[in-house]
């Protein structure tokens, strides 16, 4: 079995210029891979929206229960879920890959394979990065996307009043987890990023804040409040679901409630909208998703109507 010790860095390199080869172009690239720094094209009128996360091996992922494959295109995934919460047009990104030289050269490949096919899928182009030794793998994503000046989404948009509404469905990725962890098997999900709901509700007359469910709904909630002193008034029966998914969270003796408001992972878009904004079915067919109205912003601080045993669980801690 060939490992990255047996190519080395110039070895890797080549193989992801070869693979970036097949890719398709784009304009708004000017000079990509290959040199000292990448050259993006700027517009009149734009402004630049940047996010950067990182993926580590047993913190974020684990060969054992996913593809490198999937794990590469759930890399670019959920930074171009930041874009989407922004109502930004992606524009390219940068990878950094650290790992072990004794790392199979079929898991670096289909890292970097899976990373590349998101790109396309997406119309994110890799343009740069890093690669290097380390303990452990990771990857380091940094990605680029644009907006009309000053009409990117914001959290502190929030006001008084508004309704809250989330696209998609919530609790089934935490659910592959939950399930994969006690019997084994593979996670095959990938998160979708929201990029065209998130700009078809910065064209949405009324809109206000909005963020991406990544750590659990009722943490990231209490996220897009911020430091606005407001509350929510939430009906945890209103928060949706994948058909079938109640049965099975308790056919594994899980609590589906506290998986689909706390269980994160769903990259979905939660948001506010004030009252004389478009109805839910409305918000659908514009966002090109499911969009369901789970509650509105109240004066009172805190999150109301949620059981309290839900609200004492942080969702997703990263320390």
């Amino acid at each position: 079995m060939r490992r990255l010790r047996d190519i080395g860095e110039s070895g890797l390199i080549a193989r992801i210029e070869r693979r970036l080869a097949r890719a398709t172009r784009s304009p708004r690239v000017r000079l990509g891979i290959g040199d000292d720094a990448a050259l993006l094209r700027s517009r009149a009128d734009e402004d630049w929206v940047t996010s950067s996360d990182a993926l580590v091996e047993d913190v974020h992922f684990r060969f054992a229960n996913q593809a490198a494959t999937t794990i590469g295109r759930r890399a670019l995934a959920v930074n171009l879920s930041d874009l989407a919460a922004m109502g930004a047009t992606p524009i390219a990104c940068t990878l950094s890959l650290a790992a072990p030289p004794e790392l199979p050269l079929q898991l670096a490949d289909g890292l970097v394979a899976g990373f590349v096919e998101a790109g396309i899928r997406w119309r994110c182009p890799l343009v740069g990065g890093n690669v290097t030794a380390a303990r452990e793998t990771s990857l380091h994503v940094s990605v680029f996307g644009g907006v009309a000046a000053g009409q990117s989404l914001r959290r502190g948009a929030v006001r008084k009043g508004d309704r809250i509404g989330v696209t998609g469905t919530l609790g089934s990725k935490a659910l592959e987890r939950a399930r994969v962890e006690r019997n084994g098997g593979r996670i095959r999900r990938v998160p979708e990023p929201r990029l065209r709901a998130g700009r078809a509700l910065l064209a949405t007359p009324g809109h206000g804040g909005c963020i991406d469910v990544s750590d659990g709904l009722l943490r990231d909630l209490e996220a897009l409040l911020g430091s606005s002193g407001l509350g929510a008034e939430i009906d945890p029966a209103a928060v949706p679901t994948a058909r079938g998914f109640r049965s099975a969270a308790l056919k594994e003796g899980l609590d589906p409630d506290r998986l689909a408001l706390t269980g994160g992972e769903d990259y979905e878009l939660l948001f506010s909208l004030r009252p004389g904004g478009p109805t839910c079915a409305a918000l659908s067919r514009r966002m090109g998703c499911r969009v369901t109205e789970i509650g509105r912003v109240v004066s009172a601080p805190g999150l109301h109507g949620v059981p309290e045993a839900l609200l004492g669980h942080p969702g997703w801690r990263h320390f």
